[in-house]
């Protein structure tokens, strides 16, 4: 059993890998201590290229089994699987070992990427050297990807036929971007080559194309026509049934009447669904004058391909009988063309069609497919030296931001899942990851969130996570803009759209109930503002309203009171004046109750006294917000966005502080006190309250001493003054 070594971070236990055979026996490590158990492909910091690798199944997660298996595979082509701890730089040659078949393959084929990019004898290769498969691929157009363009062959026959077949079922991109075919397009366009020429050969041995060439349009105008003379013959024969349904089988004058108020086309696609003709029991069906105007060009058409070779330039009309006729002369052309077969080839003709089936382009294509077969496993091996050199390089970040969190931890190195800084509000804070939209869960976390719109000019727009760990969140509101960096050290404009409240500080836990208090006081004032402004324009409209009838009856009323007694004064109620006697009584006793207590104590426990009361005030809030703050974590933060987090990541208060700057002056700057813009008043105001203050402070506790003197016979600092007892005389 491999003996695992563990640290401490933020109260978290988490494994340490130190060597290659930490990584190689992984497999054995219980997934309980993991810190993820998986991850998205997407919204890391971290090459997407190198996390589709690792993700083997394609599902956009990459879960413990494929960690696992990319260790592993890397492991066997390199000599001290512990280089992957490394990480963050280009794969040096002699880290691969040449002593395994897979290390051997991917370093002569590292060798030869090298080469093609010009860089022969280096002595390391980097991801982008071998992901620059466009100059890898260029030296050869056979490449081992089963792709073969035009330019991998020097004879123009066998070019001009990769070319058809490319025109006649389109191409295949190979690695370096060109267009070529593959060994199937190949097989399936000699398939329809033959298929073409076998059905073309059947027209000509049952001798089908009765009007030679022109039996093909004929047939076409045939088709064309069809069912509307189908449609004419029947209502002629339903007229020669019964007389009554003519009207009704051509179309009512209300229909002409409708089509009529219109700008007719020449084409009179308004009258394409009425009848080729006239009805009438037993007419011929015309096909030059008196026909339906939609379709007169298709009737003449029909005229010239098909009636003219057959019943001659003279048949202008035609009967039922005539035309099953016609029909029947055309159907075994029309039957045979049914069955047409390689239409995907007939553009090129068929004088090409049996050029092709004649040459020996066929045998050619196939040994150039035989001769990129035989290179497919050099060219295999440089796909696995460009995952080789992405695990070397990406592996390390993505192994300390799942199997532990040693890089969110550490001071200096970001966290894959870390996208940048925001600043916002005097402070910053790195704590700040791509998410989709606000999530429920979040909330979880204990940690003050601030969701922000991110957007800058020319890019996508992004959402954030932002976690604020110190200060307070007085000023942290909706629609407050800050500007955002990420972590290419591009700026975007940040908005916040939402916030998640919770304690950010003790500070600001101590101090928020007064907080509190002076924003009710200010939310109170406001509406006792609010209603007595609403009140006195009340007011001011009813005077308004009664000054006119005021003024009216003001003599009618003088008389009526001169004419009646004055009313006795009103005497003052003796309940009233009981319960305002209670009540200032039971003030006066609790401030007498207050004032004796403090009276007895010394002066220097006054302030005490203060604290204690501040205290009372403020631990509870206190005292919840530390139980908030001991419980942060940033695991459902990551939930929302599609990690699986086995373990608690938590951030302390110090962590925190350190997640989250605040505004600081430089050491050794200069501040000026010299406003020109200073309230000279208020601050003068001010000064002269702080004296009082203190001069107030110093009577009452020279009062206060003075007390305590006459109280006591002496002074607090002096010791008590010894009474002396004289003996009680004897008794006699």
């Amino acid at each position: 059993m491999h003996t695992w070594k563990f640290f401490r971070t933020g109260g978290l236990d988490q494994v340490s890998l130190e060597s290659g055979a930490d990584l190689l026996s992984l497999d054995q490590l219980d997934q309980k201590l993991w810190v993820a158990l998986s991850c998205p492909v997407r919204g890391l910091e971290l090459d997407e290229k190198t996390l589709a690798m690792i993700d083997t199944d394609g599902d956009g997660r990459i879960r413990v089994p494929e960690l696992i298996a990319a260790i592993k595979w890397a492991a066997t082509r390199l000599k001290e699987p512990g280089d992957l701890l490394q990480g963050g730089g280009a794969l040096p040659l002699q880290a691969i070992n040449a002593g395994t078949p897979e290390g051997s393959i991917a370093l002569a084929s590292a060798k030869q990427i090298l080469t093609n990019l010009g860089k022969k004898g280096a002595d390391a290769i980097s991801a982008d050297d071998a992901s620059d498969t466009a100059k890898i691929f260029s030296a050869s157009p056979l490449n081992g990807d089963g792709v073969i363009p035009p330019e991998a062959t020097e004879d123009p026959a066998a070019q001009a036929l990769i070319k058809d077949i490319i025109a006649c079922l389109g191409g295949a991109t190979d690695r370096t971007g060109s267009v070529g075919v593959t060994s199937d397009k190949v097989e399936m366009f000699f398939a329809e080559l033959s298929a073409y020429a076998a059905w073309i050969e059947q027209s000509s041995a049952k001798d089908i194309a009765v009007l030679g060439d022109a039996t093909d349009a004929a047939v076409a105008s045939l088709k064309t026509v069809r069912a509307k003379v189908e449609d004419f013959f029947a209502r002629g024969r339903l007229a020669a049934f019964d007389a009554r349904a003519i009207a009704a089988l051509n179309r009512q004058e209300s229909e002409y009447l409708a089509i009529a108020a219109k700008d007719l086309k020449i084409t009179a696609e308004e009258v394409a669904g009425f009848p080729l003709a006239r009805i009438e029991a037993g007419r011929t069906l015309p096909l030059l004058e008196g026909v339906n105007p939609a379709w007169a060009a298709a009737l003449a058409t029909l005229h010239q391909a098909a009636v003219t070779p057959v019943y001659g330039a003279a048949k202008t009309t035609l009967t039922s009988a005539e035309w099953a006729a016609l029909n029947a002369k055309f159907a075994a052309y029309e039957t045979w063309l049914g069955g047409k077969a390689g239409t995907a080839v007939e553009k090129l003709g068929l004088a090409r069609i049996k050029e092709i089936l004649a040459g020996r382009g066929r045998e050619a294509l196939a040994a150039l497919v035989a001769q990129d077969k035989a290179l497919e496993p050099e060219f295999k091996a440089i796909t696995d030296v460009d995952k080789l050199t992405h695990l070397y390089r990406d592996l390390r970040a993505l192994l300390h931001n799942f199997v532990n969190f040693a890089d969110f931890y550490s001071r200096d190195r970001w966290a894959v899942f870390q996208a940048g800084t925001l600043y916002l509000d005097s402070r910053s804070t790195e704590l700040c990851v791509r998410v989709d939209a606000p999530h429920p869960l979040a909330a979880m976390s204990k940690i003050y969130l601030a969701y922000c719109q991110c957007t800058r000019p020319g890019g996508a727009a992004m959402t954030i996570a932002a976690c604020f760990t110190q200060g307070a969140s007085d000023y942290l509101f909706v629609g407050r803009h800050g500007i955002f960096y990420d972590r290419h050290g591009r700026d975007w404009d940040a908005v916040v759209t939402s916030l998640v409240d919770n304690p950010i500080s003790l500070g600001q836990a101590f101090w928020s109930p007064y907080k509190k208090f002076v924003r009710l006081i200010d939310e109170m004032v406001a509406k006792r503002a609010a209603a007595a402004d609403t009140a006195a324009n009340d007011r001011l409209a009813k005077v308004a309203d009664k000054t006119v009838d005021a003024a009216a009856n003001a003599v009618a009323a003088s008389a009526v009171q001169a004419a009646q007694p004055a009313p006795p004064p009103k005497k003052l109620d003796v309940g009233v004046v009981a319960a305002l006697g209670v009540a200032v009584g039971a003030i006066g006793g609790a401030l007498a109750t207050v004032s004796a207590k403090l009276a007895e104590m010394h002066w220097w426990q006054v302030p005490l006294v203060l604290v204690a009361l501040m205290l009372a005030i403020s631990l509870p809030a206190v005292v919840i917000a530390w139980l908030k703050l001991r419980q942060r974590t940033l695991g459902p933060i990551l939930d929302a966005n599609g990690w699986a987090i086995n373990g608690r990541v938590q951030i302390n208060i110090p962590f925190g502080s350190a997640l989250t700057d605040l505004a600081k002056k430089p050491a050794g700057s200069k501040l000026s006190l010299d406003d020109p813009y200073e309230d000279k008043a208020a601050a003068a105001r001010k000064r002269q309250f702080l004296l009082l203050a203190v001069l107030l402070a110093l009577i009452g506790s020279a009062t206060w001493i003075r007390y305590d003197r006459v109280q006591k016979g002496h002074y607090f600092w002096e010791p008590a003054p010894v009474v002396e007892t004289k003996a009680a005389a004897p008794a006699k």
